[in-house]
C-alpha cells in the first residue's frame, strides 16, 4: 500500500543521492547485498535480546534497499538481473529478521510463540509469490494492505515497544493473510476475464489457417483431376 503510494515519489527524491553514491564508487548490487548482510546482523541482535541495536540496524538495512534503485538508475544498468536480485535479497533479508524474532520468542516465552513469526514470514512468502507468478503470467498482483514496507514498520514498532511486540505481530499475522486473499482474488478476476491473443497466438493462427487453406486447395485439385478422369 505504501510501497505504491509512495515508491515513485521516493526514488525521484533519490535520484541525486544515487548519483553522488554511484560517484563514491558504490553499486547498486553492493548496495544489495549490504542490505542483506545488515539484515544478519539485526536478526542476531533481535535473538540476543537486544532489541534497541536490531531496531537501530532495521532501520540502516532499509537505507540500501531504499538507495540500490537509485544507484541502478544512475549507472544506467537498471533492470531484470537487479530487480531479480533485489527481490531475492528483500525474501532472504525478511527470512532473517522473522527467524531472529523466532529465537527471541523462544528464549523469552517457550511454548508455541516462535511459530508466530514464523507463520507471518509464511503468508508473506506466499504474497510474494503471488506477485512474481502473477507477472509471470501477464497479470498484475501489486498492492494489498500489508505489503512489505508496512511488515518492517510495524516490526520496527514492535522491537521499538517490547511489550507491543507479540500484538504486532498477530496484526501483521491476519493483515499479511488478508493480502495474500485479496492478490489471489485480484489475480483470478484477471485471469477469468477473455484476454486478447497475443502476438505469437495471431502469428500461430494465421499459420494454421494458411496450411488449412494449403490443404483444401491441394484436395480440391485432387478432386477435380480424379473427376477428369472418369
Amino acid at each position: 500500500m505504501l510501497d505504491g503510494r509512495w515508491r515513485t515519489n521516493i526514488e525521484k527524491g533519490l535520484k541525486p543521492v544515487g548519483a553522488q553514491l554511484l560517484r563514491a564508487g558504490f553499486t547498486a548490487d553492493r548496495l544489495t547485498a549490504m542490505g542483506v548482510v545488515m539484515s544478519a546482523f539485526a536478526a542476531v541482535a533481535i535473538a540476543t535480546g537486544h532489541l534497541s541495536l536490531g531496531l537501530l540496524l532495521l532501520v540502516l538495512t532499509g537505507l540500501p534497499d531504499a538507495l540500490d534503485g537509485a544507484v541502478a538508475k544512475a549507472a544506467g544498468t537498471a533492470g531484470p538481473r537487479g530487480a531479480f536480485f533485489d527481490s531475492v535479497a528483500d525474501r532472504v533479508s525478511d527470512t532473517f529478521l522473522l527467524m531472529g524474532v523466532a529465537w527471541f520468542l523462544a528464549e523469552t516465552h517457550g511454548g508455541l510463540m516462535p511459530l508466530l513469526p514464523m507463520a507471518v514470514l509464511g503468508s508473506s512468502l506466499i504474497i510474494s509469490y503471488e506477485r512474481a507468478k502473477a507477472e509471470a503470467l501477464g497479470f498484475n498482483a501489486k498492492g494489498g494492505v500489508m505489503e512489505r514496507a508496512e511488515r518492517v514498520i510495524l516490526l520496527g514498532l514492535g522491537l521499538l515497544f517490547q511489550g507491543l511486540l507479540i500484538p504486532v505481530l498477530w496484526i501483521m499475522l491476519v493483515l499479511t493473510v488478508v493480502t495474500a486473499v485479496q492478490r489471489f482474488v485480484k489475480v483470478w478476476g484477471q485471469a477469468s476475464q477473455e484476454r486478447p491473443p497475443t502476438p505469437m497466438q495471431r502469428r500461430a493462427a494465421r499459420r494454421r489457417a494458411a496450411r488449412a487453406t494449403r490443404v483444401s486447395s491441394s484436395q480440391w485439385r485432387q478432386n477435380l483431376q480424379a473427376r477428369r478422369q472418369r
